[in-house]
């Protein structure tokens, strides 16, 4: 048998049909779904005559329009789609993660936390994000509204096969660098369709490094370079973040689970469509300039000049500049801001809110800033309430919320007002994503943190100094 790469591997064994060389009909381990995609698309369904071929393997949650407000009410059902959510699962005996329960949160969060993110699977939902859950060596990609339906029919989905590309990231980053100060310089180093068209695997010695949370941060925005799908090969490390989690197998089960997970890593002669490597030796803190992801510079560094540029990126560059109210050439570190947003699917983890609570210790939030904490999921907000850190936010000025997307897509009404420039740790930037006018930077926990106390754009390292 010819060497294989771990994509190569999960998507052959879960091949039902091939329709042409490289159409096939997958079958489906996990359809994840939330309140703002999924409703309707169950509508279309029974419209149709149709009922979930397999309702035990659609979880769901509330996620995109529930409120996050600090005194949300655990049955508040103002929203058609949170009562609609409530109404289908409970009737199609499809899974539930409710406030109520206490396991509501993000899809993104809740899948791995649950034990539901399982190596060698095959997992779909309605949000672009869905590349998160390939940190555990699963093959996990965002769906549209009509796959949706056909996925609850069938249980399977047509799909184009797509080419393969390795992104070895070498070298480990700075003490003051995470995973999205890593992902961000990525995209800022190969481009936003760098990945276009392909499943990416990340690998070398920074991936092994880290931690499973960091690793779902890279592969959460794998999207944003282009990719539908961004993979780490499972090792130790995933097993132990497994190990005892609700949905994952027990016991024997578990063994035998290992046991298979270990011959799912490419092969150490397997090709790739495209083979690319990154330097992140040394790497700092990073920040975004634009209004793209692949706008990340080290926040010590200048505004590029689009003059300077290829001339295909020029214009998109010059509109970026405009919308932002920057200068080519001008400092970012030193800009004033208005907002700080520490939550999203790419960084409310237990461990993204621990990074930020170590910054902002016996700190105050800088005059004028507000201030969003919001953690990923109820369980999340749990532990990090037990461990103090929601008292570390509050007495330094920041507002502890309710799990949920919030305004990483403002569909809730969780917006940056109009002109207001904010640090987010969510994913994307782009014009208007966190409110109409909003201006958005993206950065890691840390920094983020780090610009609440300050008011201005810093890094971490930085901030002692400017105390």
């Amino acid at each position: 048998m010819n060497p294989r790469t771990l994509f190569d591997k999960i998507w052959d064994a879960h091949v039902v049909s091939r329709i042409s060389d490289d159409v096939a009909l997958l079958h489906i381990d996990r359809h994840l779904v939330h309140e703002l995609t999924t409703v309707e698309a169950v509508r279309v369904l029974e419209r149709r005559g149709l009922a979930p071929r397999h309702p035990e393997l659609t979880f769901a949650t509330l996620d995109h329009v529930i409120p996050t407000d600090p005194d949300r009410g655990a049955d508040d059902a103002g929203n058609p789609l949170i009562a609609g959510m409530r109404e289908q699962t409970r009737r199609l005996k499809m899974p539930m993660f409710d406030v109520a329960d206490g396991r509501q949160g993000i899809v993104h969060v809740i899948g791995p936390e649950q034990g539901l993110s399982l190596p060698g699977t095959t997992i779909v939902c309605g949000d672009s994000h869905t590349c998160t859950h390939g940190a555990f060596g699963a093959l996990a990609w965002g769906i549209g509204s009509s796959e949706q339906v056909h996925v609850l029919a069938t249980q399977t989905i047509r799909q184009r096969r797509p080419r393969t590309m390795r992104v070895t990231l070498a070298g480990r980053p700075g003490p003051h660098a995470g995973a999205k100060d890593v992902i961000l310089h990525v995209i800022s180093v190969l481009g936003a369709a760098a990945a276009n068209g392909y499943a990416v695997e990340f690998a070398g010695e920074c991936v092994r490094g880290f931690d499973m949370e960091a690793r779902m941060t890279l592969c959460n925005l794998a999207i944003e370079m282009g990719a539908r799908i961004g993979m780490i090969a499972p090792d130790d490390v995933t097993y132990a973040y497994l190990a005892g989690r609700p949905y994952a197998p027990k016991g024997e089960d578990f063994d035998r689970a290992v046991q298979y997970w270990a011959t799912l890593p490419s092969d150490p002669d397997a090709t790739f469509d495209r083979d690319v490597t990154v330097d992140v030796e040394g790497l700092g803190p990073v920040v975004t300039w634009g209004t793209s992801p692949e706008h990340a510079i080290a926040v010590n560094d200048r505004v590029p000049d689009p003059e300077a540029a290829d001339a295909a990126k020029r214009p998109g560059m010059r509109a970026a500049l405009e919308y932002m109210r920057l200068q080519p050439g001008q400092p970012l570190a030193g800009m004033p801001i208005d907002w700080v947003f520490i939550g999203s699917c790419a960084n409310s983890r237990i461990s993204d809110l621990r990074a930020a609570a170590e910054v902002v210790r016996g700190r105050k939030v800088a005059a004028g800033v507000q201030a969003w904490v919001v953690p990923g999921s109820l369980p999340v907000k749990r532990q990090a309430e037990q461990e103090g850190l929601d008292e570390v936010f509050r007495q330094a000025g920041f507002q502890w919320r309710e799990p949920g997307c919030s305004m990483c897509v403002g569909a809730n009404g969780d917006m940056v007002p109009p002109g207001k420039r904010c640090v987010s740790t969510s994913n994307r930037n782009f014009v208007g994503r966190q409110g109409p006018g909003a201006l958005t930077h993206l950065a890691s926990p840390r920094t983020a943190a780090a610009c609440a106390i300050a008011g201005r754009i810093i890094a971490p390292n930085d901030l002692q100094d400017a105390a």
